[in-house]
Parts: C-alpha cells; structure tokens; sequence
C-alpha cells in the first residue's frame, strides 16, 4: 500500500478535499458569515474585535483585537498599522492562503512566497478638498514572489486561481454593495 503525504506546506490536503467535497453536497455547510466590532480608542486609534464568526449556521467562538492608527504625519501616534495597511495585509493575507493551499493540493512544495502590495491616496479626496479627487485608491499594485518546486506553467495556474477565487482579491477588485445604517444615541 502507497502512503499518501497528508500535508503539504502545512496544509492538509486531504481535509481540504473533504471540506470541498462536504460544500458541494451540502451548500450551506459553505455559508461563512464573518463580523467585527469597532471602538474608538481616543484620537486616530481603535481597536476592531474579531468574537465569533459561522459557518454553515454554527456559531463559532473568537478572541482577536486588531489596533489601528494613524501615522504622526496624519494626527495620530503611529502605535498601530493604519487602516489602509490593514485593508492591504488582509488583501495578502487573504491570497496567502490561496498561495499556499493552490500549491499543496497540486503537490508544490514551496520554499517561501512573499506578497508586496501597495497603493497612493490623494488626501485631498479625504479632506473634502476637491470632490472631483477620489478618496480611495483608483489601483492596488502587487507583486508576488514564488518559490519552490514547480514550474512556472503551475505557478501561473495557482496565480490566476488564487485571482479567480480569493474572496478579498474580490471584495477589493470589485464594487461591493454597502447596506449602511446610523443610530445616533
């Protein structure tokens, strides 16, 4: 009897092929909801908790503070990332997980990977300067670094993957319909 390898780049290869094969059975075993909560700590800082999260309708229990502020050229105490490094650590983050999990289930061992990411704000657009000046970025550029045993027609196949099915490569390359609602107390 051949042993199987079981875990590749410290992924369990065959608990994720279960995991597909369970959602696809069974769709709303896939439904994730995720949610956050976040306080205003004094100046440009907060403190964003992350307590539970669901899945397939189960209710699963968390305990994370991410911290934010500002740097001191933007009014703040630059004692945490700002938000704007945070959005883009969740973007590599996010595709990180797509890296290394793309490559496990092809039989890729890899040596390392490295996701550099970066855009430019104009804060006139945030300032309320010049209304014709977006806010936000109009691009995001980053590049990715691969390492290890494949050839560069996988590593291709596992990049454009990870574009096709990141949720957060989705979330920031595509418009998301915000629901907002205030409660002044």
């Amino acid at each position: 009897m051949q042993a199987t390898q079981e875990k590749v780049n410290g992924i369990d290869t065959q608990a994720l092929q279960r995991m597909a094969e369970d959602v696809s059975a069974k769709p709303q075993c896939g439904l994730a909801k995720f949610q956050v909560s976040t306080r205003w700590k004094g100046g440009t800082q907060s403190e964003t908790r992350v307590e539970a999260w669901e899945l397939g309708g189960r209710r699963l229990r968390r305990n994370f503070a991410i911290c934010t502020d500002e740097p001191t050229e933007l009014l703040g105490q630059a004692v945490a990332p700002n938000p704007q490094e945070v959005l883009m650590a969740g973007l590599n983050a996010c595709m990180m997980v797509g890296y290394v999990a793309g490559c496990a289930v092809r039989g890729i061992e890899l040596g390392s990977i490295t996701i550099e990411t970066e855009g430019e704000l104009d804060l006139r657009g945030f300032l309320g300067l010049d209304k014709s000046v977006p806010p936000g970025y109009e691009e995001i550029r980053y590049t990715v670094h691969l390492k290890g045993n494949g050839t560069p027609q996988q590593f291709e196949e596992v990049h454009q993957t990870v574009m096709a099915t990141s949720p957060n490569f989705w979330n920031i390359s595509r418009p998301i319909r915000m629901k907002p609602r205030l409660i002044v107390e």
